[in-house]
């Protein structure tokens, strides 16, 4: 068979939200991202799993994300929506039980009168998402006595511990909401990683669960094994795949593999030193990464195995983005289609 195989371990998934929920107090509820599709894993499978370990809480991207989680995890589970409530949103909303962090006047004016239940996602200087300081204030009596079910706010640059945008938007999210008795969240990922100052009643991580950066601790989630559809010796001086990039300075043993950036292995990857591994052992990457194919250095191999392993614990989705010049997110989400996709847990 000449599709890759992409092995997801739901439990390494389920236990890395353990760590991460380790990292606040008890008093500290740790909810789930599971936007994109589970960060491209799927988010029906992933929100089952975590429901299990004890996730109360789930956020998607948009509206419709939220049908495949409720249909997952059942009635009881919250699941809020970042994008608030768009136009046409307020049928699935209501149908599937959904919570919409609202982000802005409009949204706020035309969603209240509803009765539902909301959140409200405010701008701390991430300038994204969220109502301003100065419109929050203006509706924040109309919006307190409606009784919303979290306030958010975002930090653009928790994973990188001490900038000093980090200590700027815990002061403005401060200053908006101190004094409330409404629930509050302020970190993903990195925030919560950041202590207890940027904890507030609830942290969302998100890519940590699935094993990227910043969470170093995190237990790698992926597999990803490639066969190999032919090998060839190459001789001193030629050349390998596109442009001629590659040429080989000894007598060398090149094993074509089958997956190609038309399965979201990103083609500026050939750009940097990355590794496909028979066991623990690496064999360089080289030539350009084409549509469906990548051209690795076997030479050093006793044998050239049936596959060779593109992620795996030793080289994760962040060693591949490093390698891309792009972050652990693109290349976790653009893990393609094609891919032939198991289970573990």
């Amino acid at each position: 068979m000449a599709v890759a195989t992409l092995t997801i371990d739901l439990n390494a998934i389920a236990d890395n939200w353990r760590a991460l929920d380790a990292k606040s107090a008890a008093t500290v509820e740790t909810a789930a991202v599971v936007k994109a599709d589970g960060y491209g894993l799927d988010a029906g499978r992933v929100s089952a799993t975590l429901s299990k370990a004890g996730v109360k809480t789930f956020f998607v991207a948009v509206a419709e994300e939220g049908i495949a989680v409720r249909k997952a995890i059942g009635a009881d589970a919250v699941i809020y929506v970042f994008s608030g409530c768009c136009a046409g949103d307020a049928p699935i909303l209501k149908e599937y039980n959904l919570i919409p962090l609202l982000n802005s006047v409009e949204q706020v004016n035309t969603y209240l009168p509803s009765g539902a239940p909301f959140g409200i996602q405010l701008d701390s200087g991430m300038n994204r998402l969220g109502m301003e300081p100065a419109e929050f204030a203006a509706l924040k009596d109309t919006i307190t006595q409606a009784a919303p079910r979290l306030i958010m706010s975002h930090l653009a640059c928790a994973d990188e511990p001490d900038h000093p945008q980090n200590v700027a938007q815990l002061a403005a999210f401060r200053a908006m909401t101190d004094g409330l008795s409404t629930r509050k969240s302020l970190s993903a990922t990195g925030g919560t990683l950041l202590g207890a100052d940027y904890h507030f009643d609830l942290n969302r991580p998100g890519v940590g669960l699935y094993g990227g950066a910043p969470f170093t601790q995190a237990s790698p989630a992926l597999r990803l094994s490639i066969p190999v559809i032919q090998t060839r010796d190459v001789a001193l001086g030629e050349t390998v795949g596109y442009g001629a990039k590659w040429q080989a300075t000894r007598p060398s043993k090149i094993a074509t593999i089958a997956s190609g950036y038309a399965d979201g292995l990103i083609r500026a990857m050939g750009n940097g030193p990355v590794n496909l591994y028979a066991g623990d052992t690496p064999c360089p990457l080289i030539g350009r990464v084409s549509m469906d194919l990548i051209t690795v250095d076997v030479t050093d191999l006793a044998t050239v195995p049936d596959s060779l392993d593109l992620l795996n614990p030793i080289q994760t989705i962040d060693h591949l983005a490093d390698a891309a010049g792009t972050i652990g997110y693109e290349i976790l989400t653009s893990l393609g289609a094609r891919y032939n996709r198991v289970y573990k847990g």
